[in-house]
């Protein structure tokens, strides 16, 4: 059977050989104690990279962020945040459900929030309203299409927050990515806000977990929201060892991906009936429209799975196609030569 070519996103990534190696031979405890040698060493290079004081694994970045904002807030808190980011859009809307918070939405441009909007939508004191107590900022930015919040913007945004009183998490899944773009280390990135969390099993390809960081009594915090919520977990040094060697090996190579999706993005721009905007091109996505083809994304997906090619729908019309380690320039040239074959076939005269 034929390999397809996977571009749903960076999740599919497989671990890397010395990523199992280093599973097989970790040295393992219960976490749940404190006791897991190689979880305790995943945290402090976790908080270390990213200048925290600590750290804390969790299953999932949905978990990671879920326990920031327990962490952060009482129920009936209000949580500002990008109208369009993954902690509302993906998460089962999670902290409405469970941390019985508020969200309430500033709309960005394409993504990335504008402080001044930000300080407006933190109202005074009122009866009639929750009270602000977080800003959740999203680098890189999902729906916008994998788009970067400058260290300018993020600082900008920490101080309206710290003005105000409000606490800041950054839901950072793709920190490292936003890292390379911008040209920085990611404890720069991670510097202006009270928590963090970053994804271990996106393009840096472990398979399984995220880590939250952020002070010591945050973290003592968080770590008993973790446990609420079936989190805690025994000799996790499995995970967490191949956790390690993706934070100290496959951090750089995430260039690679960025320069695969600009080439993606570039030729699809060449093609007739396919729109993108190159502008939000900068980390490891691609978002396109096939509107002007007379498909819809399921069907554009149809399409494009008979010549062994997947991607993410994003209806009505639009495509999501991520890059990452197991993706080539030979495959993007191939799945360009495929989507002009199938624009050429459907496209709709003007």
């Amino acid at each position: 059977m034929k390999t397809f070519i996977d571009l749903r996103s960076d999740t599919v990534t497989k671990p890397t050989e010395k990523m199992l190696q280093a599973m097989v031979s970790a040295p393992l405890g219960d976490d749940c104690s404190g006791e897991d040698p190689t979880v305790n060493r995943l945290e402090a290079l976790a908080a270390e990279r990213l200048g925290k004081e600590a750290g804390l694994l969790v299953p999932s970045g949905t978990m990671g962020n879920l326990v920031s904002v327990l962490a952060h807030t009482q129920r009936g808190d209000e949580v500002i945040m990008e109208s369009e980011c993954h902690m509302y859009y993906y998460e089962v809307g999670n902290i409405c459900a469970v941390a019985g918070v508020i969200p309430r939405f500033v709309r960005g441009h394409n993504g990335v929030l504008n402080p001044d909007d930000v300080k407006k939508a933190i109202r005074d004191a009122n009866i009639h309203y929750p009270p602000p107590k977080l800003v959740a900022v999203e680098n890189t930015h999902n729906r916008g299409g994998g788009t970067v919040t400058s260290l300018e913007l993020s600082c900008a945004i920490g101080d309206v927050a710290k003005e105000r009183g409000l606490y800041t998490h950054l839901d950072g899944a793709r920190i490292f990515n936003a890292a390379i773009a911008l040209g920085v280390d990611a404890k720069d990135i991670a510097q202006p806000f009270d928590s963090v969390m970053f994804c271990l099993s996106k393009g840096l390809s472990a398979p399984v977990g995220s880590v939250v960081v952020g002070s010591r009594g945050f973290i003592e915090r968080a770590r008993r929201y973790r446990k609420m919520l079936g989190g805690g977990m025994r000799q996790a040094g499995i995970i967490a060892a191949a956790g390690i060697v993706a934070i100290e090996t496959m951090t750089e190579r995430l260039e690679e991906d960025h320069k695969h999706a600009r080439y993606l993005g570039e030729g699809l721009h060449l093609i007739s009936g396919i729109h993108v905007a190159l502008e939000t091109v900068q980390t490891n996505m691609v978002y396109f429209d096939v509107g002007r083809l007379g498909l819809d994304s399921v069907s554009f997906i149809q399409e494009l799975e008979r010549y062994h090619v997947k991607a993410s729908p994003r209806p009505p019309t639009g495509i999501r196609m991520v890059t990452h380690r197991h993706i080539s320039r030979e495959n993007i040239s191939y799945v360009l030569n495929v989507i002009e074959e199938i624009a050429k076939r459907h496209l709709i005269p003007q």
